[in-house]
């Protein structure tokens, strides 16, 4: 496995590497059984997989956990190594972002609910540094874990509007045997947390069944998911809520393809979650 640190070392690599099917798996270090499952599948569809570690400042809020965010740097190289991880780029955030940088991306009507509602500067963050690492790596594919549902919705967007040339490949969320998603921040739970955490995922699980049920007023099902995941947990619910799978947009009744979107914070930690559902077939 190569690793490169420098901008240019990247374009001289890709300029050698002209005819390689590429496949791209950006992350922010800390690196997990979710990120390990991305590297899989791009390992199974191209010839070449480059990983990307950077630690991206724009996507942090001014009281958010940048400079606390876990950098696990040599075990996520040798993750990387054993994953069959053909390059690894760990660009400098000095060289990234220069200190005469200017230029942010936008994708404005997706970004604005939920999570961009709550972290208002987040997606531009996410899309100027997809939109860096995708101009400079060009790969056919691009892996993003379906935990970050918004974010991978917003960035297919991103790729649609802009005619970037790289297909947006969902994987499925990876999940402990007992159901919570996997997640970089997952380490800061203590035992206690770790236990009430799973609130939001039984939350959505609730809801989701509900919906196979036939149940459709979104408003009831809500109000049922909020029961389960504040029950017996310290957790504090910033949103949970049924949308239309392809525009996040909030319904009023379960209907079409659907995501069951969560955001609970316990103490600190923030944790989000989602699951996608069909409205059942009326007989």
């Amino acid at each position: 496995m190569r690793i490169i640190r420098s901008i240019r070392g990247l374009q001289g690599w890709r300029r050698k590497h002209e005819n390689q099917i590429i496949g791209f798996v950006p992350t922010m270090g800390a690196l997990h059984e979710g990120h390990f499952s991305l590297i899989r599948q791009a390992r199974k569809h191209c010839s070449t997989v480059i990983v990307s570690i950077f630690v991206n400042p724009l996507q942090f809020g001014p009281s958010e956990d940048f400079s606390k965010y876990p950098r696990p740097v040599k075990s996520d190289q040798q993750w990387c190594r054993e994953s069959g991880v053909d390059l690894l780029f760990c660009p400098l955030s000095e060289e990234f972002y220069p200190q005469d940088f200017q230029s942010a991306v936008s994708v404005n009507r997706l970004s604005q609910r939920w999570e961009g509602e709550a972290r208002p500067t987040h997606f531009d963050g996410v899309t100027t540094v997809v939109t860096k690492l995708l101009n400079l790596v060009r790969p056919s594919q691009a892996y993003f874990g379906q935990k970050d549902y918004q974010q991978l919705l917003v960035i297919k967007q991103l790729v649609q509007d802009l005619n970037i040339d790289t297909k947006i490949v969902r994987c499925s969320t990876i999940r402990e045997s007992d159901g919570l998603a996997l997640s970089s921040r997952n380490r800061y739970l203590s035992e206690n947390q770790r236990r009430q955490a799973l609130g939001l995922s039984a939350a959505l699980r609730h809801g989701v069944q509900l919906i196979k049920l036939g149940k459709q007023g979104v408003r009831g099902i809500q109000r049922e998911m909020k029961k389960i995941a504040t029950k017996s947990t310290g957790m504090d619910i910033e949103y949970l809520t049924i949308c239309d799978a392809n525009n996040l947009e909030p319904l009023t009744l379960a209907k079409g393809n659907m995501v069951l979107l969560g955001a609970a914070r316990l103490g600190d930690i923030r944790l989000i979650d989602n699951m996608l559902v069909k409205a059942p077939k009326k007989s």
